[in-house]
């Protein structure tokens, strides 16, 4: 946790850094641009009150204003929400969203670590941290963030083998928002969470692995039912020598057999012949 405070720490001190080597003051406009600018401010004057509705402007609660004078970003960083003033003929602005913003990453055809071809899709939650990193330092941050989620998925699901892919869905998500969220903030970018949406697996390898799964329940099962005869076997050996010591037990039992069938309604009545009486006769011959 202290590593991680630390890291954090010399990120966003990095952060403030680059935000204020790109908010130039004025006195970098040079004389040149302080006339323009001092021009500007009195033909806002001379035209007051009808400049008036040109200076101000108007940003959402959910917005933030980056104000360009003569091409630089004008030092204080990004304005609003509410309202704010610009300067006719020299100033302009970018409007820049800071909500956060959700997408989805396509199926990528991915080839596992051992070798499977699967198909893998996501979805991507951020936002823009610093609405002046994100206008001065890229061109397009939404499509660039979209592109490198795409490459990202295809270059962490590489390293991972079928069955991590399916059973740590979490890790990969983390891992994925771990490296996008460093990969993106040079750009401003927060990246929130990463969710991993569904793994598509070829027919043939979902039959192989069906065949598979049903061959291990069979033997499982046979399994089980051995089991179950050998403690079978070892009862009915417990109850033979039970009898054994008891001759009047045998009877009783072949009482509550024949007990048994009754209730059921039978006709059928089986009268078993003791051994010995067998081998009486046996021994006679």
């Amino acid at each position: 946790m202290e590593e991680y405070g630390k890291e954090t720490q010399s990120r966003e001190s990095k952060r403030r850094e680059r935000q204020a080597a790109l908010e130039s003051s004025d006195t970098d406009n040079g004389l040149c641009g302080w006339i323009i600018v001092g021009l500007s401010i009195l033909l806002m004057l001379a035209t007051l009150p009808l400049s008036i509705w040109m200076c101000i402007k108007i940003v959402k609660e959910y917005e933030r204003a980056i104000i360009f004078r003569l091409g630089r970003i004008v030092r204080g960083g990004a304005k609003g929400p509410g309202l704010f003033f610009i300067l006719p003929c020299t100033d302009s602005f970018i409007n820049v969203d800071m909500r956060t913003i959700t997408f989805d990453i396509p199926p990528q055809e991915v080839l596992t670590k051992d070798s499977v071809t699967v198909s893998v899709d996501g979805v991507v939650y951020y936002r823009v941290q610093n609405a002046t990193l994100a206008v001065a330092n890229i061109t397009n941050a939404d499509a660039a963030t979209r592109l490198l989620a795409q490459t990202t998925l295809r270059n962490v699901l590489g390293t991972k083998n079928l069955a991590e892919i399916l059973s740590d869905r979490n890790e990969i998500a983390h891992s994925m928002q771990s490296t996008l969220d460093d990969a993106t903030d040079d750009w401003g970018i927060k990246v929130e969470r990463v969710e991993i949406k569904d793994v598509k697996l070829p027919q043939q390898l979902q039959r192989a692995m069906a065949a598979e799964a049903e061959a291990s329940r069979e033997a499982r099962a046979k399994v089980i039912a051995a089991e179950g005869e050998v403690n079978a076997s070892r009862a009915l050996k417990e109850a033979s020598l039970v009898i054994a010591e008891s001759p009047s037990g045998l009877q009783l039992r072949y009482l509550q057999t024949l007990s048994t069938i009754a209730a059921e309604k039978n006709s059928t009545i089986i009268f078993p012949l003791p051994m010995d009486m067998m081998q009486a006769f046996m021994k006679r011959d």
